[in-house]
């Protein structure tokens, strides 16, 4: 018989689609389920402690409710601080979302490289690793932009994005006295790549963006390459935890991710 149980996807809001869709493309008929903890919403501006206690534990209570085959943690800021003990809690696969700063280094020319994140991922002592190990010979330039994030989401509520707020939320970056010499960028963040044509025409020169959408995807079909899945692909499910009005407000953004059924579940209530 085919194997029903899903993938969960998890992250604060919306950002984690721009993992979501490179993995449906490779899995079509994988059973989706996407959870936005909207009532934590963002993670980003939250302090670590809050945030290593909050995701463990709500994602326990999704597994018990949900049992996914498999969870993708579609969030940078929630897996530099919590994968670790997400995966010490449960007994099951979890896919983790990192800054994609050795396909970053790979790719540049001129050595100097961007990463695009929240303020509590770009001071990650995780980054300061990954930038070492991958770009040692790179100048990194990290900025954290709470402002993007709300951006990302309101861009896929229809409503308009004004270019003079992109350029506002990135001016730190592009001060810095490198920056002319960028030539990648790493979207840190998972909202991010959802803003990619409004952040390339805020930056002055062409830029290469990178993000962990791609390289999730593959890991995610190789953790469940020996598997089955159902003979037809299935609607997704949205699970909000917050305010019911925002997940009615994405309802059409988030059908153009084969999510076509939506619940609103309250967090006190997982």
């Amino acid at each position: 018989m085919a194997d029903d149980r899903p993938i969960l996807f998890f992250d604060s809001g919306v950002g984690g689609l721009s993992v979501l869709a490179p993995t449906r493309a490779l899995l079509p008929r994988a059973p989706i389920v996407y959870v936005a903890d909207d009532a934590g919403f963002p993670y980003g501006t939250r302090g670590e402690a809050e945030i290593a206690a909050r995701v463990p534990a709500l994602l326990g209570r999704l597994a018990e409710r949900y049992r996914p085959r498999l969870i993708v943690i579609a969030c940078n800021t929630a897996s530099t601080i919590a994968l670790a003990a997400v995966r010490a809690a449960l007994d099951l696969p979890i896919v983790g979302t990192v800054p994609a700063i050795k396909p970053a280094a790979e790719r540049s020319i001129s050595r100097v490289i961007g990463v695009l994140g929240t303020d509590a991922t770009v001071r990650q002592p995780y980054v300061d690793r990954l930038s070492a190990e991958f770009a040692g010979d790179c100048t990194v330039l990290r900025h954290g932009s709470a402002r993007l994030v709300e951006l990302a989401e309101a861009k896929l509520r229809g409503q308009p994005i004004e270019p003079r707020e992109v350029e506002l939320a990135i001016a730190p970056l592009l001060a810095h006295p490198s920056a002319r010499e960028m030539d990648a960028v790493v979207l840190a963040c998972t909202h991010f790549p959802l803003l990619a044509d409004e952040l390339q025409a805020a930056i002055p020169q062409q830029v290469l963006f990178t993000d962990g959408g791609p390289g999730i995807a593959r890991r995610v079909a190789f953790l469940t390459r020996d598997q089955e899945w159902p003979a037809k692909p299935s609607p997704g499910v949205a699970v909000f935890t917050g305010d019911a009005n925002v997940a009615t407000e994405l309802r059409e953004s988030l059908a153009r991710f084969g999510l076509a059924r939506v619940e609103a579940l309250h967090h006190r209530s997982l």
